[in-house]
C-alpha cells in the first residue's frame, strides 16, 4: 500500500502586492489554519515518510507550521520543480520515489493539486469525493491510498480518496 498526501499551502498574504509571487508569506488566516491541519494529521496518524515541498515561501511556511505537530523524523526536500509543476510532472515524481517509503506528502499549489487529485481519485468516501469535486481550498489536505507495492504502479484513476480535509472544518 502506498499513500499520497496533497497539502495545498495555507492562505497567503497579499499585503505587499509588489512582492514576487514565490516570496509571498502566509496571511494571519493561513498561520492559524496550517497548525490545525498539523494537529489533525498527528491525531489521526497521518504521518508521511517523506515530504516534497515547493520552494515558495507560503508552502515552506505551511510545512513548518504543520510539522510542529508531527514527531517522527521525516525526510524533507524543498524542491523548485514543484513551484510550477504540472499534474503529469508530479505523477512522474511520485512514480520515481523509492519503494522503501510507503507515504509521501506534497506541499504545493493550485491548480496543479486540484487537477492531480481529481485525476488520481478512482474511488473514495462519498462526501470526500463530493467536496474534492467542489473546490480545493487553501490549506486543504487530500489523502489517497493505492493498493500497490511500488510507486511506479501508481496510476491515475486508481487512488482511493481516504480523506479530504479543509482547515475551516477543523477545531481551532
Amino acid at each position: 500500500m502506498k499513500t499520497v498526501f496533497l497539502l495545498r499551502h495555507a492562505k497567503s498574504s497579499w499585503d505587499q502586492p509588489t512582492l514576487p509571487d514565490p516570496a509571498r508569506p502566509l496571511s494571519s488566516r493561513g498561520r492559524k489554519a496550517a497548525p490545525r491541519v498539523g494537529a489533525y494529521m498527528a491525531r489521526n496518524d497521518l504521518i508521511p515518510d517523506r515530504v516534497l515541498c515547493s520552494t515558495a515561501r507560503r508552502a515552506v511556511e505551511t510545512w513548518d507550521l504543520v510539522s510542529e505537530y508531527l514527531e517522527d523524523p521525516i525526510q524533507v526536500e524543498i524542491r523548485e520543480d514543484l513551484y510550477h509543476a504540472s499534474p503529469g510532472s508530479l505523477l512522474a515524481i511520485l512514480q520515481g520515489l523509492p519503494d522503501t517509503e510507503d507515504s509521501v506528502l506534497f506541499v504545493g499549489h493550485n491548480p496543479t493539486f486540484e487537477d492531480l487529485a481529481l485525476a488520481l481519485a478512482g474511488a473514495g468516501r462519498g462526501e470526500s469525493l463530493a467536496e474534492l469535486g467542489r473546490k480545493y481550498p487553501t490549506g486543504a489536505l487530500a489523502v489517497f491510498d493505492f493498493p500497490v507495492g511500488a510507486w511506479s504502479e501508481v496510476r491515475e484513476g486508481e487512488g482511493y480518496l481516504r480523506e479530504f480535509i479543509r482547515p475551516r472544518t477543523l477545531e481551532s
